[in-house]
């Protein structure tokens, strides 16, 4: 091992030992079960975010050795899905102004199985990632894969995908058991005459008022965007086009 390598070694080290304390401090926050203490959330993920960037982006291309490099990559992995998570409930509340407690549970309880998914979930994942870029036959399939989709036309393809996810998000968070989303046919747009998109939720018990909530949930967040929605019951139909186009 080189002395740089060695060096950055420790440094990852370093840096990752930082962590479990901003872990305590967030998980104490959470236990709050409030919105008042976002602010404070946010700047715990902005430190996460500091901390794991400069790992990512000035220590860890200097790491050669597999096995480090195995061990780093599994734990980057988990703060990603961390920041991730924690930013996507500031994002949340500042649309919304509310998030289902269970919401809060669920983010502790990532948090402490923390060891399990580092070499569970997140290890298998990245071994597979590190196995696929130094084969050269997965790679030269992968980079093929890159290519042709920089050379597709169509925006929306990146962009359709996330707008998916972050209304099936939407949705899962205010309490639907489960989400569809299809192709809008000919008697919807009797509707809205440029349906796109239908967006079917259920809930446990067809309680009607959680259908409602997650309905407006859904319905604010597309009006946000610029899109027009009219809601029926558990039906969402708009002209967001949740699919890409087909060449």
């Amino acid at each position: 091992m080189s002395y740089i390598e060695k060096k950055y070694k420790q440094k990852i080290t370093d840096a990752f030992g930082e962590l479990p304390s901003l872990e305590e401090d967030l998980i104490n926050l959470l236990d709050k079960n409030s919105i008042a203490v976002i602010d404070d959330i946010a700047i715990i993920c902005a430190q996460f975010n500091k901390k794991i960037n400069l790992i990512l982006k000035k220590y860890y291309p200097e790491i050669k050795e597999i096995k480090d490099k195995l061990d780093i990559k599994s734990s980057l992995k988990f703060y990603y899905d961390l920041i991730h998570k924690l930013t996507d409930l500031v994002r949340n509340v500042e649309n919304f102004q509310k998030i289902d407690p269970e919401y809060y549970e669920k983010l502790v309880e990532f948090i402490t199985k923390k060891q399990s998914l580092i070499f569970g979930k997140y290890r298998n994942i990245s071994t597979q990632e590190l196995t696929t870029f130094y084969d050269k036959n997965s790679r030269a399939k992968l980079e093929k894969i890159l290519t042709e989709k920089i050379k597709m036309k169509s925006k929306q393809y990146f962009t359709i995908g996330s707008l998916e996810e972050e209304i099936k998000k939407i949705a899962k968070i205010a309490g639907a058991e489960n989400v569809l989303i299809n192709l809008a046919d000919d008697p919807m747009r009797n509707q809205l005459k440029t349906a796109n998109s239908v967006i079917k939720f259920t809930v446990s018990n067809e309680n009607t008022i959680l259908l409602r909530k997650i309905g407006e949930n859904i319905r604010d967040y597309l009006l946000s965007k610029k899109y027009h929605v009219i809601q029926s019951g558990n039906l969402i139909i708009t002209d967001a086009k949740l699919f890409p186009d087909e060449d």
